[in-house]
């Protein structure tokens, strides 16, 4: 041993004359010698010499070696290499994750898990690749097939594919087989490549809105390219329906796949009609302007030279506004030129509505509701998104701008309103209406508003209102001749009223109106005798009205008093189980208001007759009608029945009484004029109404009475009826909402059968089995329940004149409602029938068939004057809603 160790110094001492680093190796050998006792030998056979006294003589002898350790102290040559991985990779697995230090890998099998940065991946196998940067998923097989496919995501997209190699460093990816859902649009391919996060190239590719496992149909294509949330481009491309190829290509496509609004193309339809021949409807382009605003420009285009054209628009600020726009045109041609029956029109609509948030100003609102344009559009119109309006009688709009002026009690409402009958052609508008409000004050309120007596309560109300309104015409509206016969005027209107105790239970209110009316222009009748007379037989000679331009007003007033109370009538039957409780509200009020044809009356000549005069009111064209003329001092009467029941529940557990509503209303009310010197008594109305069958059935009834007989003209007399009351006009309307749930028995507690089956050992293995069966008999098609809904509507009017004619002005009932022979069929069906005329009213049936992805619907008018059709295959996914076939049918324009 000694001698191994004398060997180990002599070479440690050459060393140290070779190089400075094998210093620390003969540092070391006599550490090691030392150890073992062997420290006094090397001492003995070695020459001193100065180890590490100073850097400089250490170094001196060698220039070599000097240069050496100045660069080694220095600076450090060998440079850490960078890692490729930014982030943190987190990894785990059910079964084993194996370590190759070596090759710098790592495998993870079994529901394997792996994230990085924003990368979260879950596969049946999984392996990671240090050395190469990369990372490699499959599923793994087993009995059951291939399972665990790789689940890849990445910025909220997700794909899964077989397998998938992805390059940390590149951010690039090649995958095989994968399947991948953008904004509702799902794409299958055998090969892909990931050129980076926005940018991945697809080969053999299949995409489809159908989520099952063998898609209904998809588009095929060999290369495509997918911006992930924005667009796919695709090349030529074939559709397949149910695995069938079929003849339908294309040479490219774009789809738009944003989760926001996108401009683009709108497809039309095409048809066939028998007056305007070819046409393509509802083609145009569609233009997202903003997330506020968007733009649908449509036309429409036939072979026979008509067209027409459609722009709709709709807005929305959040926690403000929102509204759309439609303005539509058309431009008709009948027959061929040079044919008697030929013709030519054009008709337009305009709708406007727009709705405020009612957060965004609580104290001043302004909503449009505009629906205005020519009265035979809808009628005429040949586009089928107007058939549900060519049954409109009246179009109607209102624009309203509302104002609370704060620590006042008024208020502001400026109003612009148009009114018009599409049969009459007549057009009523407002253009504005003006309306100040001043909420009720009580002047001689206590302290703190205390209102304790009579005089406490007397409370002033008081309205200013101005209008311009124009009364037209369809052929001119929106020409200057409509506002020639423009009327304005404004009306001021003040009451007051108080209330009292009178005699313990009655109420008393008196109260004062007072109505005052500004007129712009008013009337002048002056006797013409040129002008031709049509109410004698002279032939010549009549009044004649001048409208003079200018301010005229008149003024009115009234009071009134009033009596009223509440009477109720406890009724019990049936040993108490049925409560009946009856409210009667009878009351009298007593009205005068002076004459006024005194003061705002005249006379004037209306025949060749000097003695034959003519009273008239120069306001009798004024906007707020005419000063009342006779002197009135009525006494009015009426009668309110209300009849409740409450009816005790059979379940002793139930505390409350079930309330049913048996009368919801029972009235009558009628006049006497006390100033009149014949026929005092007015007509006799009386109205009910009532719910029946959970409020499913509602009846409502209506009839007036007169107390007076009439002559051979018709004409009311001073003389009463030999029966009390005779009936001059009577209406009734019902109306029942009905369903199949309506009607279904309810279902029985499952727990309390479980509990009726198990067996004294509690075993409810039997039970089980017993529901199992029962869950397989519900889905038997002949026990299957077929849901349906009606609504129906009956109408009836009769009317008696008194002397020779009683008849039924209108006999009529509607119905609608909807029947799902299956889950997936739907029948549609409106229409109705009229009992006096013998025909049925516009009827429309519909038949819908839900084909998972696809959509079959077809619409039917089988008669009438509106008869047409309307069919339709097309996708249900708005995204390719333009994959569709469509095919309509035009009313035919009948002459007689």
């Amino acid at each position: 041993m000694k001698h191994i160790f004398t060997f180990i110094t002599k070479i440690a001492l050459k060393a140290l004359q070779s190089n400075i680093h094998h210093i620390l190796l003969f540092g070391f050998l006599s550490f090691f010698c030392l150890q073992f006792g062997y420290a006094q030998d090397i001492k003995a056979k070695t020459k001193p010499i100065p180890l590490i006294k100073s850097k400089k003589s250490l170094l001196k002898k060698d220039s070599l070696l000097l240069n050496k350790a100045i660069d080694t102290v220095k600076k450090d040559t060998i440079i850490k290499p960078k890692s490729s991985f930014e982030s943190k990779i987190t990894h785990n697995a059910v079964d084993y994750i194996k370590q190759n230090a070596k090759k710098k890998q790592i495998e993870l099998y079994n529901q394997a898990h792996v994230t990085y940065d924003d990368i979260d991946l879950k596969a049946g196998y999984i392996l990671i690749d240090n050395k190469k940067n990369t990372l490699f998923a499959k599923g793994i097989k087993d009995s059951l097939g291939y399972q665990q496919r790789p689940v890849f995501k990445q910025d909220g997209q997700e794909s899964e594919q077989d397998s998938i190699l992805y390059n940390f460093k590149t951010k690039k990816a090649i995958i095989y087989g994968m399947k991948s859902n953008q904004s509702g649009m799902i794409t299958y391919s055998e090969r892909t490549k990931r050129v980076n996060d926005s940018v991945i190239f697809l080969g053999n590719m299949r995409f489809t809105t159908s989520d099952k496992p063998n898609p209904d149909y998809y588009i095929q294509t060999r290369r495509a390219k997918l911006v992930p949330g924005k667009k796919i481009i695709v090349g030529l491309s074939n559709l397949v329906i149910a695995d069938v190829p079929t003849p339908i290509a294309i040479p490219f496509a774009y789809f738009p796949m944003t989760d926001t609004r996108a401009s683009g193309f709108i497809i039309p339809t095409w048809g066939e009609a028998n007056n305007q021949g070819y046409f393509l409807q509802n083609g145009g382009y569609y233009l997202a302007l903003n997330d506020y605003l968007d733009i649908s420009l449509m036309g429409d285009v036939y072979t026979n030279g008509s067209w027409g054209l459609r722009t709709e628009s709709s807005y929305v600020v959040r926690y403000k506004y929102s509204g759309n726009f439609s303005l539509r045109f058309e431009n008709l041609i009948r027959s061929v030129k040079g044919f008697d029956d030929y013709s030519k029109s054009t008709n337009f609509n305009l709708r406007w509505s727009h709705t405020q948030d009612s957060k965004s100003n609580p104290n001043a609102r302004f909503s449009a509701s505009v629906n205005l344009g020519s009265s035979k559009y809808f009628r005429e119109s040949l586009n089928e998104v107007n058939s549900p309006d060519r049954l409109t009688n009246t179009l109607s709009s209102s624009v309203s701008y509302y104002k609370k002026f704060i620590g006042t009690p008024f208020n502001l409402n400026a109003t612009a309103t148009h009114s018009q009958n599409t049969n009459t052609q007549k057009i009523t508008m407002t253009l504005p209406s003006l309306q100040v409000n001043m909420d009720r004050i009580y002047p001689f309120a206590g302290i703190g508003g205390a209102k304790k007596n009579a005089v406490q309560k007397i409370g002033f109300n008081y309205s200013m209102k101005g209008d311009y309104r124009i009364n037209t015409v369809d052929s001119l509206f929106f020409k200057p001749e409509m506002f020639k016969t423009a009327k304005a005027g404004i009306q001021h209107t003040a009451s007051a009223n108080t209330n009292m105790k009178f005699l313990k239970y009655f109420t008393l209110t008196p109260s004062a109106n007072y109505k005052e009316i500004w007129n712009f222009d008013y009337i002048n009748k002056r006797y013409d005798p040129l002008s031709p007379n049509s109410d004698t037989d002279l032939g010549l000679g009549a009044a004649v009205n001048d409208t003079i331009r200018g301010f005229k007003s008149f003024r009115e007033y009234n009071i009134g008093l009033s009596l009223g109370t509440n009477v109720y009538g406890n009724f019990s039957l049936n040993k108490g189980k049925i409560k009946l409780r009856h409210t009667i509200r009878p009351s009298i009020s007593y009205g005068y208001r002076p004459d006024f044809a005194n003061k705002y009356y005249k006379q004037v000549q209306q025949s060749a007759d000097p003695t034959d005069m003519l009273t008239y009111s120069p306001f009798e064209n004024g906007i707020y009608g005419r000063p009342s003329s006779g002197l009135s001092n009525s006494i009015t009467f009426s009668l309110n029945n209300v009849l409740e029941a409450k009816v005790a529940s059979k379940d002793s557990t139930e505390v409350e009484d079930k309330k049913i509503t048996i009368l919801n209303n029972l009235n009558f009310n009628t006049s006497y004029n006390i100033a009149a010197d014949s026929l005092r008594w007015s007509l006799v109305s009386m109205t009910a109404g009532t719910r029946f069958f959970k409020d499913k059935l509602s009846l409502n009834f209506g009839a007036t009475f007169d107390p007076y007989q009439v002559n051979s003209d018709g004409k009311r007399i001073n003389k009463f009826n030999k029966k009390l009351l005779r009936l001059t006009n009577a209406n009734l309307s019902a109306n029942i909402s009905l369903s199949s749930k309506d009607f279904e028995k309810k279902d029985k507690d499952k727990n309390t059968s479980n509990q009726s089956n198990q067996n004294q050992f509690g075993d409810t293995s039997k039970s089980n089995t017993n529901d199992k069966k029962s869950e397989v008999k519900e889905t038997k098609l002949y026990k299957a329940s077929i849901p349906w809904t009606i609504n129906l509507a009956y109408t009836v009017n009769f009317t008696d004149n008194g002397y020779n004619t009683s008849q039924i002005g209108s006999n009529t009932l509607m119905f609608n409602g909807n029947l799902e022979l299956s889950p997936k069929w739907k029948v549609r069906y409106s229409s109705g029938y009229d009992f006096k005329n013998k025909g049925f009213s516009y009827t429309r049936l519909g038949f819908t068939r839900d084909l998972d992805s696809w959509n079959f619907n077809f619409d039917w008018s089988p008669f009438g004057n509106n008869k047409s059709y309307y069919f339709r295959i097309g996708v249900n996914s708005s995204m390719l809603s333009d994959l569709k076939w469509d095919k309509r049918s035009l009313p035919d324009r009948l002459l007689f």
